[in-house]
């Protein structure tokens, strides 16, 4: 792939922590989450070690997902359309866009990482460097995944109701809340069904030092993640691809 791939998704990524930047709202939120977030779980869980990986993949999911939300803001000011008429391949713009968000989620998930020593966690340093490429990988995923459904969509409200209903069910069973041991038969089968649970099972490897009793193998939960954030990703690609006008004026 020459410059007419890589200067465009570079732009677009740039423009998101840009704009980002520029909204001191958000900025504030974005900073002012995590830590809101471990005020809660710190005071009201008493088993930090078992809840904090599942609070820290919340925080990176959920900012992932709802960073893509500019996707339905561009198309109203019209920089959608603008984009989709240029000579760069959509492959670039997707690319771009996802990359951008991920960065943002990616960086959020490590101002929360950062408390995990309050949580009783002692993982070693190339431990720590694992885990923040499993953040990314998991910032991607959920960024192709947001940006997959913000294509779509047409309002804010409609994406905030879609994203809501999806996001819930597929963190609760995935070894947030309770581990699969402790779950039904059925439920067991649903969690080991959703990829999620693999990405969760990567953070407390990484988090525990250790095989981890109960979760997924480490191969296994890595290469289903990365399986689920690459197919995600070319789901979007091939979207974007759709020659249509749909909701661009």
């Amino acid at each position: 792939m020459n410059s007419g791939f890589w200067l465009p998704a570079f732009t677009l990524w740039r423009r998101e922590l840009t704009r980002f930047w520029r909204e001191k709202a958000r900025v504030a939120g974005f900073v002012g989450s995590p830590l809101i977030f471990w005020l809660v779980i710190g005071s009201g869980f008493g088993n930090l070690s078992f809840f904090f990986p599942g609070a820290l993949t919340l925080t990176v999911m959920f900012s992932a997902v709802f960073s893509t939300m500019s996707l339905i803001e561009d198309r109203r000011e019209g920089f959608l359309l603008s984009m989709l008429v240029s000579p760069a391949p959509r492959s670039a713009m997707v690319l771009g866009k996802v990359m951008g968000s991920a960065t943002l989620a990616w960086i959020q998930g490590l101002m929360f990482l950062a408390f995990f020593p309050l949580a009783g966690f002692r993982p070693s340093a190339v431990a720590i460097a694992e885990l923040v490429g499993v953040l990314f990988l998991i910032s991607f995923t959920f960024t192709s995944l947001g940006f997959l459904l913000a294509w779509q969509m047409d309002s804010t409200q409609g994406f905030h109701a879609v994203i809501n209903l999806l996001l819930f069910p597929l963190w609760m069973i995935s070894g947030a809340i309770f581990s699969i041991e402790s779950a039904h038969g059925w439920m067991q089968v649903l969690m080991r069904m959703n990829p999620l649970t693999y990405s969760l099972a990567l953070v407390r490897h990484f988090l525990e030092c250790s095989n981890g009793e109960g979760l997924p193998p480490l191969t296994m939960s890595l290469v289903v993640s990365l399986t689920t954030g690459i197919a995600l990703w070319m789901a979007s690609t091939f979207a974007a691809s759709q020659r249509t006008t749909r909701n661009f004026g």
